[in-house]
């Protein structure tokens, strides 16, 4: 602590984490369960933690069984409460800044004050730059990119440590940390490559020693400042930083194997329009505009996620502003060009699997404006921020007047400080978008009714749309998504008493619509007589496809006991009787014209009689 207060810059830097963590909990808080967070909390809830079902489950293509590992552990503490996504949230916010600000003090020397104070703007840019706001707010996409920027900031460090050092320390610590980063996500196999890059350049621009000369301060750049070309810094860092790239090497073999095994390979689904159509809306209508704080106005149709619309002078705005920039520093700054290339060149490659995957005409370009795709730029953009501070001039710096330097420290000032304004309202339009949630309303009155549930167990029914679409299915049914919050018997296969929830999660009395009617049985006065093993078939007056139905099966039983129900295409369910005349519903999937009904009880005999089987439905 004392070390922080010795130095005004970090004091400062730690106060603008601070500020941001404050910021991002605020929008979270401000958020709720969303679409794959669901799916998470669902099989936290079914599966033991060591559980491969878990840990090995291929999500949509993806591979994360740290992220479910993290679902599985707040699920135990508090299941479906929102408090605990918040928690991690915030904490994974405050590890991944704190890696962003490790990395931009080893990047930004400490030869000069002014350029020591200058460590800021960087840091500002990632702390509040909406880039990487929607990713933060949606918890299942936070457990993904958070450990992806914690992941490329530390081992960037690592490695440019690692070059200057020669300790070995920076290599197993940076390895440790591909390590978990690509168990949260996959994309972390960009990290190694981005780490090499950026060692390289900053061996290029700076000039630093590698492993030949004394060691130093780890977080200060020293030694002789003679150009090294180009190859001579790949070399340099190439052998300075073996034990990092041997060990990354293997470990993404490894890593790969795995990926391959358990992961369902994705088709590819792309053409030129569509890739196009993608890029620009990731460039110039999410990136961009982004750099000046925006995009400002967010749109959303539920139950997607907001997406960035920024204005379309804006968007120009903010290209001429990038292009004046690019330009100046490439004046101002020797060797810069290559940080420009390597902020260019990752932008374009990290969109490729996602471009080629869904760049086909059933993909809305909007995908990319909604920015949690893009959320690790915010890291490169600020260790390429570094690197041009670092950069030496190209000319010999003259003495500045005393007031040329104030005003030159007032202008940053300024626009950094109109940057972070324009980023909170950027912030602000977004948790509004964002609060909007059918789930909050959805869960909260569905764990009411849960609690005040007696009796007679529930039905499998989906959920609503706005919660979770039927693309998702069998993740989108109510003993997977509620089962967290729902205690033991809450749902069954079979009922006496017909319930289901509506869409705004209300318990209600249900019907089953005559999709088919169980035609009259052979039998006067019984209908069908089930009195055995063997199933007896009940004739429908029309086939039905393959599919969820409910049977309306009405019954005279001579005593208590237990049937099995399935349609002639589909699994065999058993359901329980009672004696006297009842009504049983079971829920059933198949299809076919007949409905197969048998006993399991010795000395049980049943008669059934007309009764319908299909949609279950509750009154509007």
């Amino acid at each position: 602590m004392r070390a922080v207060i010795r130095r005004p810059v970090l004091l400062v830097a730690v106060l603008l984490v601070l500020a941001q963590l404050g910021l991002r909990g605020w929008v979270a808080g401000h958020g709720y369960f969303y679409w794959d967070d669901l799916i998470l909390v669902g099989r936290a809830d079914r599966y033991p933690l060591w559980s491969a079902d878990l840990l090995l489950y291929d999500h949509d293509g993806h591979f994360v069984p740290l992220a479910f590992a993290t679902a599985w552990v707040v699920t135990r503490i508090a299941p479906l409460q929102w408090a605990g996504p918040v928690v991690t949230m915030v904490l994974l916010q405050l590890a991944a800044s704190v890696a962003v600000l490790r990395m931009l003090l080893v990047l930004v020397p400490r030869r000069a004050g002014a350029l020591r104070w200058a460590v800021l703007i960087p840091l500002i840019g990632y702390l509040f730059c909406p880039l990487t706001l929607p990713a933060f707010a949606w918890w299942a996409a936070s457990l993904n990119a958070l450990p992806l920027q914690f992941a490329l900031a530390w081992v960037i460090a690592d490695a440019v440590l690692l070059v200057r050092t020669g300790r070995g320390r920076y290599a197993i610590s940076g390895l440790l940390v591909l390590i978990v980063g690509l168990l949260f996500f996959e994309k972390a196999v960009v990290v190694p490559f981005v780490a090499f890059a950026v060692a390289v350049l900053e061996r290029y621009i700076v000039g630093a020693r590698t492993v030949g000369t004394a060691h130093t301060d780890e977080a200060e750049p020293t030694g002789d400042h003679a150009d090294p070309s180009a190859w001579a810094a790949v070399r340099d860092v190439t052998r300075a930083g073996a034990a990092l790239w041997a060990g990354s090497a293997l470990i993404l073999a490894g890593w790969v194997a795995a990926f391959l095994t358990v992961a369902d390979h994705i088709a590819v689904d792309t053409s030129l329009a569509g890739a196009r159509r993608l890029l620009h809306s990731a460039i110039s209508l999410g990136i961009v505009p982004t750099l000046l704080g925006g995009p400002w106005v967010w749109a959303r149709w539920l139950p997607s996620t907001p997406w960035a619309t920024p204005p379309g002078w804006t968007v120009v705005l903010a290209w001429l502003i990038l292009a004046a920039v690019v330009l100046v520093t490439l004046r101002l700054r020797r060797r810069v060009l290559a940080v420009w290339v390597l902020v260019a060149g990752y932008v374009l490659v990290v969109q490729l699997p996602i471009v080629l995957i869904r760049g086909g005409p059933n993909t809305a370009a909007e995908l990319m404006q909604s920015l949690r795709y893009l959320a690790d730029v915010a890291v490169v953009l600020a260790a390429a921020i570094a690197l041009l501070l670092a950069a030496r001039p190209r000319r010999p710096r003259r003495p500045r007047s005393e007031s040329r330097v104030v005003g030159s420290r007032v202008a940053a000032i300024g626009l950094t400080a109109a940057f972070v304004v324009s980023s909170v309202c950027t912030t602000v339009s977004f948790a509004r978008s964002w609060e909007i949630s059918p789930t909050r309303t959805y869960l909260t009155n569905a764990r009411a009714a849960l609690a005040d549930r007696h009796g007679a167990p529930l039905l499998e029914q989906e959920v609503p749309w706005g919660v979770l679409t039927p693309m998702t299915y069998p993740q989108n049914l109510i003993a997977q998504v509620l089962g967290p919050i729902a205690g033991p018997g809450a749902f069954g296969v079979a009922t006496p008493q017909l319930r289901m929830l509506t869409d705004d999660g209300t318990l209600v009395d249900a019907s089953v619509w005559w999709n088919r009617r169980i035609l009259a049985g052979p039998e006067p006065g019984c209908g069908y007589r089930v009195d055995s093993a063997e199933p007896v078939a009940l004739w429908l007056d029309g086939p039905m496809l393959d599919h969820g139905w409910t049977a309306q099966i009405n019954y005279f039983a001579n005593r208590d006991g237990r049937i099995t129900v399935a349609l002639e295409h589909g699994d065999v369910v058993v359901a329980p009787v009672q004696a006297g005349v009842h009504t049983v519903f079971v829920h059933l999937v198949g299809g076919g014209e007949i409905v197969r009904i048998g006993s399991r009880t010795p000395g049980l005999d049943v008669c059934i009689g007309v009764g319908p089987v299909g949609v279950a439905a509750f009154g509007r």
